[in-house]
């Protein structure tokens, strides 16, 4: 349970750097491109498109198990409603009337929610108790084609960013996909990659 409550603080926590990036309005990740995107199009908020979208990854999730977890599946979808709500909040009430006309305060504000959103969810991926949907996703397709998991990952970023810009395109609506997206592909992974390290490592200290 402690790791369940853990886990579910930092799903939140990642939702406030999401919203830090979103404000930061210089591009965003690769899949947030698409979420963004289809707000801006539907005038439904951003944090309850990622939700819809993560809620079609759970039931592909559930759809692809052999094995099914009812409990675990239940505990996933309120991690990412959780997730949905702290974005809407902090991205339209928190951060609604907060301007930002220095690039160089956009681009600090993009560093520290990609930071603070990679931070977040290397914990959740190591305490390892409520998996993203997203990988829980491409987990699932790499063991039943023998693909290797990132192909798999790799291909939803780039689905994204396509969608994303086809809509930008079509509706004429500002580009999402930019600097931001670049920094991140690189920074996000890195800090993961970072705090999966490190909270093993710490964890391997205290059991020795």
């Amino acid at each position: 349970m402690k790791k369940v409550l853990s886990s579910l603080f930092f799903y939140a926590l990642s939702g406030v750097g999401i919203s830090l990036t979103l404000k930061a309005d210089i591009g965003v990740s690769s899949f947030n491109s698409l979420n963004v995107a289809v707000s801006a199009i539907s005038h439904i908020k951003v944090g309850t498109v990622t939700f819809l979208f993560n809620s079609l990854f759970l039931l592909a999730y559930i759809l692809l198990s052999k094995k099914k977890q009812p409990l675990k599946y239940l505990v996933m979808f309120l991690s990412i409603l959780c997730l949905g709500n702290i974005i809407n909040f902090f991205s339209y009430t928190v951060f609604g009337g907060l301007q930002l006309d220095n690039y160089f305060l956009k681009l600090l504000f993009f560093i520290l929610g990609t930071c603070l959103a990679g931070f977040a969810t290397g914990i959740v991926i190591s305490l390892n108790v409520i998996p993203f949907p997203i990988e829980s996703v491409c987990i699932r397709l790499s063991e039943k084609t023998g693909q290797s998991f990132a192909k798999f990952r790799y291909g939803i970023d780039i689905f994204s960013v396509a969608v994303s810009l086809t809509i930008s395109l079509m509706y004429h609506l500002p580009i999402f996909v930019r600097e931001g997206t670049l920094i991140s592909l690189f920074l996000l992974s890195g800090v993961i990659s970072f705090t999966k390290k490190a909270y093993e490592t710490s964890l391997l200290k205290q059991q020795a």
